[in-house]
């Protein structure tokens, strides 16, 4: 009898061990694809001016920029706020000029739904629009007939309310629609730096410069070294500064899963309270035996301590492992899918990340609950340890 409650103690831990270390690593998972998501469209690191809203290029000390190590590139970048209308449709979005060769470094020309990413071809000037905007403009690429017209307002103090005069306009075809994540779906459209510079009457001037680094870069050394050479009039934002309302969530919500698991963890352990609890009892005569040739109470409480320690570790070591198997399958085929596998998520099945050090804490947390549960059955039991006798 006491066996099988001893085995139904290590296969709750085993199983709240498995749970945690696996939900652990899809919610690792889920977190790259996300972060992977902002990556494309958010640069490592974003230089804007600390006053005002743009910079001028010309004292701008680019070619320093570019032979700090560990840097691969940047783009010249403007962005401002904008009125499409595409036929008798209008929305309020985003426009954000950039070099052509944006598309290479960040990535975003392998996110097209449909078309094709291009911004300049000869004399021609395209837009790659966001699947939202072009969801509620009703716009297609291959509409050739359809311009895109693009309403910013004029510099200076205009005070008319006739849109012909207080805002400028140009008109431009779409070569693409991007998907890379709702909010930048529903608000931005990518527009050849000229163009943009162009509409808004700017001269030489940008809003920001995205600058991406290489794949082996110290990314804090390379932002204080840009730091260094810019001084005080600009801001240069890392990823996470970028977006830190985002990672803040990710990390309280990986945050609050832990600590939900861990409690039910800690209640697979009361299994393991009352395996010992009725093995003490049991074991009565025994402990009365051990205790007639000369085993002290340190010494019998060892030997029941050993034995929730025992079930801990075998439970942890025995959920890490199947979890470990579970994952890795996950990862190499990906057999749980998600939704009806006809394209309806970016990703095909759950994502799996597996960070050994998470591996490690949670043994540890199991072996910290194993030993918690075990302290008050042996302490509890063994307190009339004198009394008992043969």
């Amino acid at each position: 009898m006491i066996n099988i409650i001893s085995s139904i103690s290590v296969v709750g831990l085993g199983i709240g061990t498995f749970a945690l270390i696996v939900v652990l690593s899809v919610f690792n998972g889920f977190e790259s694809v996300i972060k992977s998501l902002y990556g494309v469209f958010n640069p490592d690191f974003k230089i804007t001016a600390l006053n005002g809203k743009t910079f001028s290029l010309h004292n701008f000390p680019s070619e320093k920029i570019k032979q700090i190590e560990g840097v691969a590139d940047f783009s010249k970048v403007i962005e401002e706020d904008a009125l499409f209308r595409y036929g008798e449709k209008q929305f309020i979005g985003k426009i954000k000029g950039v070099e052509n060769k944006f598309a290479q470094l960040s990535g975003i020309d392998s996110m097209l739904v449909d078309g094709y990413f291009v911004l300049n071809e000869g004399d021609a000037n395209y837009a790659v629009v966001g699947a939202g905007v072009a969801y509620y403009l009703d716009l297609y690429p291959d509409e050739v007939s359809k311009f895109l017209n693009i309403y910013v307002p004029k510099r200076g103090n205009q005070s008319s309310f006739n849109v012909a005069t207080a805002f400028n306009r140009k008109a431009i075809h779409a070569s693409g629609v991007f998907s890379v994540q709702q909010e930048f779906d529903e608000q931005y459209v990518i527009l050849p730096l000229d163009f943009v510079s162009d509409l808004m009457e700017y001269d030489n001037e940008v809003t920001s410069i995205e600058l991406f680094t290489k794949k082996d870069a110290d990314t804090e050394k390379v932002q204080q070294q840009i730091k260094n050479l810019l001084g005080d009039d600009f801001k240069v934002a890392n990823r996470y500064e970028q977006n830190m309302a985002l990672y803040k969530v990710l990390s309280s919500e990986k945050a609050a899963i832990f600590f939900i698991l861990l409690f039910i963890l800690a209640l697979a352990s009361f299994n393991m309270i009352g395996s010992l609890s009725i093995l003490i009892v049991e074991k009565k005569k025994d402990i009365a035996v051990l205790k007639s040739m000369g085993a002290d109470k340190k010494l019998i409480k060892n030997i029941f301590s050993l034995e929730g320690m025992l079930i801990s570790i075998i439970g942890g070591l025995g959920g890490l492992i199947l979890g470990f198997i579970v994952l890795y399958l996950q990862q190499a085929y990906g057999f749980v899918s998600l939704g009806s596998g006809q394209g309806d998520f970016i990703i095909d099945a759950y994502p799996v990340k597996m960070n050994w050090i998470e591996f490690v804490y949670v043994f540890a947390t199991v072996q910290i609950i194993g030993f918690l549960a075990s302290i008050y059955p042996v302490n509890f039991l063994l307190k009339n340890f004198e009394k008992i006798k043969l």
